[in-house]
């Protein structure tokens, strides 16, 4: 499997796991999407630097563009891989999602020992 079906698929994964597994329904909240702004800001500028200097790099057969280092174009964004941003989006959402579920529970645990 290819780092870009990889991406398109953890998008609508994480957003079923918010939504419908969990129900943390944190997609619905203006918080969560200012708080997720900061974090690709800061993915970004990681990725960036990262892709950008060479010391991480892809194969052109697994993402879009040729594999080229480019700073915008040839599916890429400050030299990263566009397919970053979806499976970033992805990871953050999903390790919020557990995180809240998570602390759901506790608090439910914690509430019937009352």
């Amino acid at each position: 499997m290819t780092y870009t079906a990889i991406a398109v698929l953890c998008v609508p994964l994480a957003l079923v796991l918010d939504r419908w597994v969990a129900r943390t329904r944190l997609t619905s909240s203006a918080d969560w999407w200012s708080a997720y702004a900061i974090i690709v800001f800061f993915q970004l500028l990681t990725n960036g630097w990262l892709t950008g200097r060479g010391i991480v790099q892809y194969s052109g057969d697994t993402i879009i563009g040729s594999g080229a280092r480019a700073f915008i174009g040839d599916g890429r964004l400050f030299y990263a891989p566009v397919e970053d941003l979806g499976f970033g989006f992805g990871l953050v959402l999903a390790s919020c999602v557990a995180w809240a579920w998570l602390g759901g529970r506790r608090d439910a645990v914690e509430g019937s020992r009352g």
